[in-house]
Formats: structure tokens, sequence, C-alpha cells
């Protein structure tokens, strides 16, 4: 079995409570479980508190690689960008307090002017430095500008700052017509965690979406090659299971995660 540490996305039992999610992932095997904010979100805004929730992960044994995600900051103007860079820093210390190393930042979906982006992206990382959860920058197959690893690179290079990272994923790989090649180019610290996924060989490429995705093996991706590519970097996290399917959200959480861990290791074994 490949070196790395199995774990479930939060996405794949999405509306399910955050302590069931939990659970759920702890009772299926999953060494880690990455969390939303907007499940955290909702656990707050019942009366529950962060501290609980990590409580709970603690109790389980599970570890968080990230909370997802923070928006709108690319490319947010002067007169936003305040607003935004303080709302990314609250997320950032509720992603620390849960132990979480990362918070996936996410792309915008336009074109978007690289020069911003980089300098925005330079001032979360210095900020989250402070906090102690870094944010993530990934890149999303089906956006315009950064659909690509080879275009996350470019963000990652022109932040210049020595703690910037991305997110794999083989569905963005293929869904923005790059290839599982482009692994090499990076070495295991530029890696905050890897998305797991398969996707079918229909639709067309640029017609999937999220909703696509299905579990690996059941698709017509080379997972095998996407792993030994991810290993020869070094690269010893977690690999996360990230599904988003309405199939899946309306079945009992426990059985989705039971059936998905049975997935991953026909798979890697």
């Amino acid at each position: 079995m490949p070196p790395f540490g199995l774990g479930l996305n939060a996405s794949t039992l999405r509306g399910t409570p955050v302590l069931q999610q939990i659970a759920a992932a702890s009772q299926a095997g999953f060494q880690a479980l990455e969390l939303w904010f907007t499940d955290t979100d909702a656990h707050l805004a019942a009366g529950g508190s962060l501290q609980e929730i990590r409580r709970a992960l603690d109790d389980a044994g599970l570890s968080v690689p990230t909370l997802i995600y923070l928006g709108n900051w690319f490319d947010a103007s002067e007169p936003l960008w305040p607003a935004v860079k303080e709302r990314c820093t609250q997320r950032l210390a509720q992603a620390a307090a849960l132990g979480a190393p990362h918070a996936i930042a996410a792309p915008p979906p336009g074109n978007a002017n690289l020069s911003l982006g980089a300098q925005r992206y330079h001032d979360l990382l210095e900020i989250g430095r402070r906090e102690g959860a870094l944010p993530s920058f990934e890149f999303l197959g089906f956006v315009d500008s950064f659909c690509t690893l080879e275009s996350a690179l470019q963000v990652l290079e022109a932040a210049d700052h020595p703690l910037g990272t991305t997110v794999l994923d083989p569905f963005h790989v293929f869904r923005g017509g790059g290839s599982i090649e482009s692994i090499a180019l990076l070495q295991a610290p530029q890696i905050a965690v890897s998305h797991f996924n398969d996707a079918p060989a229909s639709p067309a490429r640029t017609r999937q979406n999220d909703g696509h995705r299905v579990w690996p093996g059941l698709g017509h991706l080379d997972l095998r090659r996407y792993l030994t590519l991810l290993e020869q970097t070094g690269y010893r996290g977690v690999l996360s299971l990230e599904l988003f399917r309405e199939d899946l959200w309306s079945r009992d959480p426990f059985d989705v995660a039971r059936e998905g861990m049975s997935h991953l290791r026909l798979l890697l074994d």
C-alpha cells in the first residue's frame, strides 16, 4: 500500500452534522477528516463550540489536514481587501483551533490578475504563519485562469513565499486538461493535501463537474500512475477521498464512509 494516510473529505457526507461526520469517518477506519467551514459554522450557530469539535476529533483519533475554504480573496479590490483579509484571518484562526495546518484558498472563477492574486496570497501566508494555519492555493479544473497544476505553480512562484503550497486532485488535473505527469514538477513541501477520486469516460471532459466524480477505481483515470508520481515527490501526507454526489448525500453517512474506505483499500492494495 502507498505510504499515505487515508482521509475523508466531508464533502462526501454533505448535509451530515459535523460531529456525525467525525463518528462516521472514525468508524470506517479513516485517519483524517477534512472539514468545511459551512459545517463548523452550522455547529456554532446551533450552540456548539470549536472546542467541542476538537475534542470529538481527538477522541476519534482523527487529524484535520485542511479546513475548506477561503473565498473571494484573490482579486479583492483595495476598498474590499481589509474586510476580506479580516475574514480570512478569522478562518485561519479557526482552522488552527481545530488542529488543521492548512485552510484551502480557492481560486477566482473568471479571468484574474496574477500579480495582484500572488500578492494577496503572500499576505495571507504571512497571516497564516502568525495564526498557526496556512492558506493553500487550490487549482480547480473548471475555472478560467487557474485550472492546471502549472497555473497554480505560477501563483506560488509569483507569491515568492517559502510556505506556499497547492492542493492536488486527480479530477481537477483531468478536468483542467492537464496531465498527471505534471505532479513531477512538485516537491513534497509544496503539497498541502491530495484529494482522491476518479472520473468517468463520459460525458466529455469539458462537460464534467463536481457531481460526475466517482469512487476511485470506477472511472478511467490512471490513479496508479498518479499515486506513483505523488510518492516520488516525497509526499507522505493524507490521501483524502473527495466526492460531491447527491446520491451519496441522501444515504446513511456511516454506510457511505464504509463504502468509500472499501473502494480506497481495493485500489491501494
